[in-house]
């Protein structure tokens, strides 16, 4: 898979070497050519030195061929709009932005970018927004046995508590993802539209959990 980066700082950087280490090609965009020094001598991407937002920049980090686009640089602004034109220019559905301002975040979720806010975590939950759903656990026991993953689910679940979705799939789901900020499921919550559900479960059993959750809810 290919997936382009805007913004070589920190959290670019260590995205970056991150994808390249799971064996995906990576181009980092940024408008100050000495960031890429950040890469280190063994990146084997490319680096485009540009606006992230600008096409002819976005064409040459083969924009045209990604399965991601994570906007991580230092300015909202620049990462909103960079997202957008990617998502709406160029039809690449995957994007992450990183959002410094909570509030904003919350709007931008809501129009169906996902978001990052925090700072000392942001690679590491950048690259699980950008994967896969499954590829990377968010926590595992040291045996494997068991792991905490995002689990994706049918449209057919909005709107229904949290406890049922539980109960079909025989797994535990401890927490969500709204709007940018987590909370601790209880028998109250209701599954939203745009929610990101976390499930617990055994490593085994994770294909089970995401092909449940993953159809249309059976009526009983």
């Amino acid at each position: 898979m290919h997936y382009v980066i805007m913004g070589c700082g920190r959290v670019g950087s260590l995205l970056a070497r991150g994808l390249e280490r799971r064996q995906h090609t990576v181009s980092v965009i940024d408008v100050n050519s000495d960031s890429f020094r950040r890469l280190g001598p063994g990146f084997r991407g490319s680096t485009v030195t540009g606006v992230g937002f600008d096409r002819d920049v976005l064409i040459a980090a083969d924009i045209g061929h990604a399965d991601g686009f994570a906007a991580v640089s230092n300015g909202d602004n620049s990462n909103i709009l960079a997202a957008r034109v990617v998502r709406e220019n160029f039809g690449v559905d995957n994007v992450v932005a990183r959002i410094y301002d909570q509030g904003r975040a919350e709007v931008y979720e809501r129009l169906g970018i996902p978001t990052v806010v925090t700072v000392r975590w942001a690679a590491d939950q950048v690259l699980r927004r950008l994967l896969p759903v499954g590829a990377e656990s968010l926590w595992r026991d040291p045996a494997g046995a068991v792991r905490l993953i995002e689990v994706p689910y049918h449209s057919g679940w909005v709107g229904r508590r949290i406890r049922d979705l539980e109960a079909a799939a025989d797994t535990p789901i401890p927490a969500i993802t709204r709007y940018g900020s987590g909370a601790v499921v209880n028998d109250a919550t209701v599954l939203q539209s745009g929610d990101i559900v976390y499930a617990m479960a055994e490593s085994a059993r994770i294909p089970d959990v995401e092909a449940v959750l993953g159809a249309a809810p059976v009526e009983q």
